[in-house]
Protein backbone atom coordinates (compact mmCIF):
# COMPACT_ATOMS: atom_id res chain seq x y z
CA UNK A 1 0.00 0.00 0.00
CA UNK A 2 2.92 2.59 0.47
CA UNK A 3 4.30 2.01 -2.58
CA UNK A 4 1.56 2.56 -4.45
CA UNK A 5 0.72 5.70 -2.64
CA UNK A 6 4.26 6.63 -2.71
CA UNK A 7 4.17 6.00 -6.52
CA UNK A 8 0.42 7.35 -7.16
CA UNK A 9 2.18 10.82 -5.38
CA UNK A 10 5.38 11.13 -6.94
CA UNK A 11 3.28 10.70 -10.54
CA UNK A 12 1.22 13.66 -9.61
CA UNK A 13 3.70 15.78 -8.15
CA UNK A 14 5.59 15.55 -12.13
CA UNK A 15 2.61 15.54 -13.54
CA UNK A 16 1.83 19.20 -11.95
CA UNK A 17 5.20 20.25 -12.36
CA UNK A 18 5.54 19.23 -16.43
CA UNK A 19 2.58 21.31 -17.05
CA UNK A 20 3.49 24.28 -15.28
CA UNK A 21 7.26 24.43 -14.12
CA UNK A 22 7.38 27.44 -12.59
CA UNK A 23 4.00 27.61 -10.45
CA UNK A 24 6.17 26.61 -7.56
CA UNK A 25 8.77 28.64 -8.23
CA UNK A 26 6.44 32.54 -8.22
CA UNK A 27 4.67 30.92 -5.20
CA UNK A 28 5.55 32.68 -2.31
CA UNK A 29 7.05 31.91 0.55
CA UNK A 30 3.54 32.16 2.60
CA UNK A 31 1.90 30.27 0.15
CA UNK A 32 5.16 27.39 0.23
CA UNK A 33 4.53 27.38 3.81
CA UNK A 34 0.62 26.30 3.40
CA UNK A 35 1.23 24.42 1.05
CA UNK A 36 3.82 22.37 2.57
CA UNK A 37 1.33 22.77 6.38
CA UNK A 38 -1.29 21.24 4.27
CA UNK A 39 0.64 18.57 2.51
CA UNK A 40 1.51 17.44 5.98
CA UNK A 41 -1.47 17.20 7.26
CA UNK A 42 -2.87 14.92 4.30
CA UNK A 43 0.45 12.95 4.29
CA UNK A 44 -0.54 11.92 8.06
CA UNK A 45 -4.48 11.45 7.10
CA UNK A 46 -3.09 8.92 4.53
CA UNK A 47 -0.60 7.15 6.94
CA UNK A 48 -3.03 6.83 9.84
CA UNK A 49 -5.86 5.56 7.55
CA UNK A 50 -3.20 3.19 5.90
CA UNK A 51 -1.72 1.57 9.46
CA UNK A 52 -5.76 1.68 10.39
CA UNK A 53 -6.19 -0.45 7.54
CA UNK A 54 -4.40 -3.00 8.48
CA UNK A 55 -6.28 -3.46 12.18
CA UNK A 56 -10.04 -2.91 10.57
CA UNK A 57 -12.22 -3.44 8.12
CA UNK A 58 -12.42 -1.62 5.03
CA UNK A 59 -16.28 -0.74 5.14
CA UNK A 60 -15.79 0.32 8.81
CA UNK A 61 -12.95 2.77 7.21
CA UNK A 62 -14.69 4.23 4.51
CA UNK A 63 -17.47 5.30 7.23
CA UNK A 64 -15.17 6.45 10.17
CA UNK A 65 -12.50 8.64 6.97
CA UNK A 66 -15.66 9.82 6.10
CA UNK A 67 -16.69 11.41 9.34
CA UNK A 68 -14.17 14.07 8.13
CA UNK A 69 -17.66 16.16 7.52
CA UNK A 70 -18.51 16.26 10.78
CA UNK A 71 -14.75 17.19 12.71
CA UNK A 72 -14.86 20.07 9.61
CA UNK A 73 -17.58 22.13 10.50
CA UNK A 74 -16.77 21.46 14.48
CA UNK A 75 -13.18 22.48 13.29
CA UNK A 76 -13.95 25.72 11.52
CA UNK A 77 -15.58 27.69 13.77
CA UNK A 78 -13.30 28.29 16.02
CA UNK A 79 -10.07 28.17 13.63
CA UNK A 80 -11.77 30.08 11.26
CA UNK A 81 -14.21 32.08 13.52
CA UNK A 82 -17.19 31.04 10.95
CA UNK A 83 -20.02 29.94 12.69
CA UNK A 84 -21.94 27.18 11.04
CA UNK A 85 -25.80 27.46 10.89
CA UNK A 86 -28.56 25.13 11.43
CA UNK A 87 -28.90 24.01 7.60
CA UNK A 88 -25.61 22.83 7.75
CA UNK A 89 -25.66 20.97 10.74
CA UNK A 90 -28.35 19.26 9.39
CA UNK A 91 -27.07 18.51 6.15
CA UNK A 92 -23.58 17.28 8.29
CA UNK A 93 -25.95 14.89 10.55
CA UNK A 94 -27.86 13.33 7.35
CA UNK A 95 -24.45 12.95 5.49
CA UNK A 96 -23.39 10.90 8.30
CA UNK A 97 -26.20 8.53 8.39
CA UNK A 98 -26.10 8.38 5.18
CA UNK A 99 -22.23 7.18 5.10
CA UNK A 100 -22.91 4.75 8.31
CA UNK A 101 -25.84 3.05 5.63
CA UNK A 102 -23.34 3.14 2.77
CA UNK A 103 -20.63 1.51 4.59
CA UNK A 104 -21.18 0.10 7.63
CA UNK A 105 -22.06 -3.96 8.83
CA UNK A 106 -20.84 -4.13 11.75
CA UNK A 107 -18.67 -2.44 14.56
CA UNK A 108 -16.34 -2.45 16.68
CA UNK A 109 -13.68 0.00 18.36
CA UNK A 110 -10.21 -0.49 18.91
CA UNK A 111 -6.92 0.68 17.78
CA UNK A 112 -7.47 0.70 14.02
CA UNK A 113 -10.15 2.36 14.24
CA UNK A 114 -8.84 5.67 16.65
CA UNK A 115 -6.33 5.48 13.71
CA UNK A 116 -8.51 6.07 11.09
CA UNK A 117 -10.55 8.89 13.56
CA UNK A 118 -7.14 10.57 13.29
CA UNK A 119 -7.49 10.13 9.78
CA UNK A 120 -10.60 11.51 9.31
CA UNK A 121 -9.56 14.99 11.76
CA UNK A 122 -6.69 14.91 9.29
CA UNK A 123 -8.90 15.52 6.25
CA UNK A 124 -10.48 17.72 8.08
CA UNK A 125 -7.86 20.02 8.64
CA UNK A 126 -6.72 19.74 5.34
CA UNK A 127 -10.18 21.23 4.39
CA UNK A 128 -10.52 24.03 7.02
CA UNK A 129 -6.91 24.66 6.14
CA UNK A 130 -7.89 25.07 2.34
CA UNK A 131 -10.48 27.42 3.51
CA UNK A 132 -8.17 29.78 4.83
CA UNK A 133 -5.18 30.16 2.32
CA UNK A 134 -6.82 29.08 -0.87
CA UNK A 135 -8.31 32.36 -1.62
CA UNK A 136 -4.89 33.84 -1.09
CA UNK A 137 -2.65 32.29 -3.31
CA UNK A 138 -2.28 30.54 -7.02
CA UNK A 139 -4.48 27.66 -6.95
CA UNK A 140 -2.00 25.74 -9.04
CA UNK A 141 0.98 26.56 -7.52
CA UNK A 142 -0.83 25.82 -3.80
CA UNK A 143 -1.78 22.45 -5.12
CA UNK A 144 1.59 21.14 -6.25
CA UNK A 145 3.27 22.59 -2.88
CA UNK A 146 0.90 20.03 -1.28
CA UNK A 147 1.63 17.26 -3.53
CA UNK A 148 5.23 17.72 -3.55
CA UNK A 149 5.32 17.66 0.01
CA UNK A 150 3.29 14.41 -0.47
CA UNK A 151 5.14 12.59 -2.88
CA UNK A 152 8.17 13.28 -0.44
CA UNK A 153 6.33 11.88 2.90
CA UNK A 154 5.42 8.99 0.44
CA UNK A 155 8.89 8.16 -0.66
CA UNK A 156 9.70 8.45 3.54
CA UNK A 157 6.80 6.00 4.39
CA UNK A 158 7.91 3.46 1.13
CA UNK A 159 11.43 3.23 1.63
CA UNK A 160 11.92 1.24 4.52
CA UNK A 161 10.84 -1.63 3.22
CA UNK A 162 12.16 -1.08 -0.28
CA UNK A 163 9.94 0.50 -2.73
CA UNK A 164 9.02 -1.90 -5.72
CA UNK A 165 8.15 -0.93 -8.59
CA UNK A 166 4.90 -0.88 -10.59
CA UNK A 167 4.58 -5.23 -11.43
CA UNK A 168 2.64 -4.95 -14.89
CA UNK A 169 1.11 -2.44 -16.93
CA UNK A 170 -2.50 -2.65 -15.18
CA UNK A 171 -0.87 -1.05 -11.79
CA UNK A 172 0.91 1.29 -13.98
CA UNK A 173 -2.67 2.41 -16.00
CA UNK A 174 -4.38 2.27 -12.01
CA UNK A 175 -1.41 4.54 -11.10
CA UNK A 176 -1.53 7.00 -13.91
CA UNK A 177 -5.47 7.27 -13.61
CA UNK A 178 -5.41 7.47 -9.29
CA UNK A 179 -1.82 9.87 -9.77
CA UNK A 180 -2.90 12.29 -13.42
CA UNK A 181 -6.53 12.51 -12.65
CA UNK A 182 -7.59 11.59 -8.87
CA UNK A 183 -4.48 13.52 -7.64
CA UNK A 184 -3.10 16.07 -9.85
CA UNK A 185 -6.28 17.09 -11.08
CA UNK A 186 -8.43 16.94 -8.10
CA UNK A 187 -6.41 18.79 -5.89
CA UNK A 188 -6.27 21.54 -8.17
CA UNK A 189 -9.62 21.87 -8.59
CA UNK A 190 -10.87 21.45 -4.81
CA UNK A 191 -7.74 24.38 -4.01
CA UNK A 192 -9.53 26.83 -6.76
CA UNK A 193 -13.52 25.78 -5.63
CA UNK A 194 -12.62 26.41 -1.70
CA UNK A 195 -11.20 30.18 -2.53
CA UNK A 196 -15.07 30.19 -3.16
CA UNK A 197 -16.73 27.71 -0.64
CA UNK A 198 -17.24 26.99 2.68
CA UNK A 199 -15.70 24.43 4.75
CA UNK A 200 -18.60 22.76 5.86
CA UNK A 201 -20.41 23.01 2.24
CA UNK A 202 -16.99 21.18 0.43
CA UNK A 203 -17.26 18.81 3.29
CA UNK A 204 -20.79 17.78 2.58
CA UNK A 205 -19.70 17.89 -1.16
CA UNK A 206 -17.00 15.15 -0.88
CA UNK A 207 -19.54 12.92 0.85
CA UNK A 208 -20.87 11.82 -2.66
CA UNK A 209 -17.19 9.95 -3.50
CA UNK A 210 -19.20 6.75 -1.94
CA UNK A 211 -22.31 7.57 -3.91
CA UNK A 212 -20.51 8.01 -7.22
CA UNK A 213 -18.50 4.77 -6.57
CA UNK A 214 -21.78 3.10 -5.71
CA UNK A 215 -22.92 4.34 -9.58
CA UNK A 216 -19.59 3.88 -11.20
CA UNK A 217 -19.53 -0.45 -9.43
CA UNK A 218 -23.40 -0.79 -10.70
CA UNK A 219 -22.58 0.55 -14.23
CA UNK A 220 -19.02 -0.86 -14.96
CA UNK A 221 -18.56 -3.73 -12.03
CA UNK A 222 -22.48 -5.06 -12.60
CA UNK A 223 -23.37 -4.55 -8.93
CA UNK A 224 -26.84 -4.28 -7.57
CA UNK A 225 -27.90 -1.50 -5.28
CA UNK A 226 -29.57 -2.52 -1.97
CA UNK A 227 -32.12 -1.13 0.04
CA UNK A 228 -29.13 0.41 2.26
CA UNK A 229 -26.99 1.70 -0.51
CA UNK A 230 -30.12 3.58 -2.21
CA UNK A 231 -31.15 4.88 1.31
CA UNK A 232 -27.47 6.15 2.40
CA UNK A 233 -27.24 7.50 -1.18
CA UNK A 234 -30.61 9.50 -1.15
CA UNK A 235 -29.47 10.97 2.26
CA UNK A 236 -26.24 12.05 1.24
CA UNK A 237 -28.06 13.62 -2.15
CA UNK A 238 -30.32 15.52 0.71
CA UNK A 239 -27.81 16.80 2.98
CA UNK A 240 -26.26 18.26 -0.64
CA UNK A 241 -29.48 19.86 -1.53
CA UNK A 242 -29.61 21.49 1.68
CA UNK A 243 -26.32 22.41 2.21
CA UNK A 244 -26.32 24.12 -1.23
CA UNK A 245 -30.03 25.73 -1.21
CA UNK A 246 -29.09 27.40 3.01
CA UNK A 247 -27.69 30.91 3.59
CA UNK A 248 -24.11 31.47 2.17
CA UNK A 249 -21.91 33.30 4.17
CA UNK A 250 -20.62 36.61 2.77
CA UNK A 251 -17.29 36.35 0.61
CA UNK A 252 -14.55 38.26 2.36
CA UNK A 253 -12.68 38.20 -0.43
CA UNK A 254 -12.70 36.74 -4.34
CA UNK A 255 -10.71 33.66 -4.99
CA UNK A 256 -7.71 33.35 -7.00
CA UNK A 257 -8.15 32.11 -10.83
CA UNK A 258 -7.48 28.45 -11.51
CA UNK A 259 -5.25 29.63 -14.29
CA UNK A 260 -2.86 31.59 -11.55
Amino acid sequence: VTDFLAWRFVIGALAMTAVRPGALRRLPGGGRRAGALLGLALGAGYLAQTVGLQRTSPAVSGFITGMFVVFTPLLAAPLLRRPVGRPAWAAVILATVGLALLSLRGWSFGTGEALTVLCAVCFALHIVGLGAWSASYDSYGLAAAQLLVLAGSGLLLALPGGLSAPPDAGVWAALLVTGVLATALAFVVQTWAQAHLSPTRVAVTMTMEPVFAGLVAVVIAGDRLGWRQVAGAALILTAMVLVETGPRPAAKRRGVPLGG
